[in-house]
Formats: structure tokens, C-alpha cells, sequence
């Protein structure tokens, strides 16, 4: 590929406000998932999390450890504004990082749209880095996007594709077409559930 996805690609994104997969709220798979988790005390992880509105619907929703981290230092900075109560009382911190050098332990990864903006050639290296920062049992939850689409991002793929990055490391909960996807993604998301091995 000859773009470079990094900062300035994604920082260029959010100053043209060039942002087609941006749906201006969390999307309806992930809000009914998160609707069911038991515990407020879940370490949650949203990696290359854009505006995170799933934070925004979390962090509502009474979660009390929610770490964003995106590579886009324009987008970082508007996020820091953004929840800044919540990062001065200790429920929200957001980095601006390269997922792949992330440190740290994490209960849930919630997966919107990471996963199909990276370079394809990375995958394998990203199911490797998930099972390295999940804690024993822990869990990705979220869509992947089952569709032809060489030229991204985002990138497409499919379910066998997947399945070959993840059951190293996975014990593969759910990997299924979403029932629920927003209209113009209809027909396009998987929803998944992955456990950590």
C-alpha cells in the first residue's frame, strides 16, 4: 500500500472532516451488547476509537474504566476535551498511541471499525497483540466487517479469513452476520465474541 495509514492520514480525516464510517452514535450491535454487561468495573479498551461514542455511552451507563487510545493526535486532543470530567475522577484515559505498543490489561476490547482501518498485513499481528493485553478470559466484542473491499480503508474480508488470525489465540464465542446493523451496513457486519485461550 502506498498510504501510509498513521497520524497525519487520520489527523487529515478529522480536519477535512473526511469521516464516512463516523455514525454519530454507538452502533445498535454494540449498545444491545454492552445493555447486558453485569459489572460496572469491566477494564474496557476501545482501540483507533474515532469519536468514540461508545465511551460516551458507556462512560453514561456507569463504567468506571474506560481507555481510549487512537493514532490521530487532532482527534486525541478534541477527546481529552471532551471527557475531561471523566478523566480527572479516574473512569476515562485516553492515549494517543499506536495500538501495537499499547501496554497494559484489559477485561473487554470493544472492536468498531479498528480492525477493518488498519493495513490488512497487520491482522495477524493484531490478534497476537488482543490475546497479549486481554486478561485470563477476556474478551473482544464487536463487528468486522464480512464484504469484498481490497481498497480501504476500511478493508473488508470474511468469516474463514477471520477465523484464521484468531483461533490461535481465541475461543471463538460468536462469529455471526449482525441481525441488528444500522441500514446502510446491512448485510455488511459480523458481530463477534472472542475469549481470550
Amino acid at each position: 500500500m502506498a498510504e501510509q495509514l498513521d497520524d497525519n492520514f487520520w489527523s487529515n480525516r478529522y480536519l477535512n472532516n473526511s469521516t464516512g464510517w463516523d455514525l454519530g452514535a454507538i452502533s445498535t450491535p454494540i449498545k444491545e451488547y454492552v445493555d447486558q454487561l453485569k459489572s460496572k468495573e469491566l477494564s474496557i479498551l476501545i482501540p483507533g476509537c474515532g469519536n468514540a461514542y461508545e465511551a460516551e455511552y458507556l462512560l453514561a451507563a456507569g463504567f468506571k474504566k474506560v481507555t481510549l487510545i487512537d493514532i490521530s493526535e487532532v482527534l486525541v486532543k478534541n477527546l481529552k476535551e471532551k471527557f475531561s470530567a471523566e478523566i480527572e475522577v479516574g473512569k476515562c484515559e485516553v492515549i494517543h498511541g499506536d495500538f501495537f505498543k499499547l501496554e497494559g490489561q484489559f477485561d473487554l476490547v470493544i472492536e468498531q471499525t479498528f480492525f477493518c482501518a488498519i493495513n490488512p498485513s497487520l491482522r495477524p499481528q493484531y490478534a497476537s497483540k488482543m490475546a497479549e493485553i486481554l486478561a485470563p478470559n477476556g474478551k473482544i466484542a464487536g463487528l468486522l466487517f464480512e464484504m469484498e473491499k481490497p481498497e480501504g480503508p476500511p478493508f473488508g474480508g470474511h468469516t474463514q479469513e477471520y477465523l484464521g488470525y484468531f483461533e490461535p489465540y481465541f475461543n471463538i464465542k460468536t462469529i455471526t452476520p449482525c441481525y441488528n446493523s444500522i441500514k446502510p451496513r446491512a448485510g455488511t457486519e459480523l458481530f463477534i465474541i472472542l475469549e481470550k485461550k
